[in-house]
């Protein structure tokens, strides 16, 4: 396993990779230590290189600068429950600068009555930006909740050129 830790025009945010794909990636923090702990245990076991990330950091740099960048990274989801890796899959559907809500992406799935455990496996993706949880709303047009708090999600989705206001 390997990690490391960048620097956005937002702040520090945290990749950890295995040899299958990217593990986990932290929404921008303060400070490069905070960033690294949101990694988890498994950072303190993993070795720091920047190699295996390199495309991925240029891309999350020009993507927190404001331009329509992609994220098409291999995802290690073998920690993810079957569900979970579903509801994953369907939000790298939406595209930038677009926003769905959480019954689209159960309707995605083929399971229209689940838009609440659809709002549960969002709230648990481990890989911000990358499988783009920010872009899902609630089916009212109000932002629903976000990990980073609703300040950081209205801001990735005007960054994208939304302007979707909770």
């Amino acid at each position: 396993m390997k990690y490391t830790v960048l620097n956005t025009d937002i702040g520090w945010i945290g990749l950890l990779g295995s040899p299958e794909g990217l593990l986990h990636a932290t929404l921008p923090q303060p400070s490069q230590n905070e960033a690294f702990n949101l990694l988890g245990d498994r950072a303190n076991q993993a070795a720091l290189s920047s190699e295996p990330f390199d495309d991925l950091i240029e891309r999350l740099r020009s993507y927190f600068s404001g331009h329509k960048t992609t994220f098409p990274d291999n995802l290690d989801l073998s920690e993810a429950t079957p569900f979970q890796r579903e509801v994953w899959q369907a939000l790298r559907l939406i595209p930038y600068g677009e926003t769905r809500s959480y019954a689209w992406v159960a309707y995605c799935i083929n399971r229209p009555e689940a838009a609440r455990a659809v709002g549960q496996a969002v709230g648990k993706n481990p890989l911000a930006i990358i499988v783009p949880c920010h872009r899902v709303i609630a089916s009212d047009g109000t932002l629903g909740g976000f990990g980073g708090g609703l300040e950081l999600k209205r801001h990735l989705l005007r960054l994208e050129g939304n302007s979707v206001i909770d």
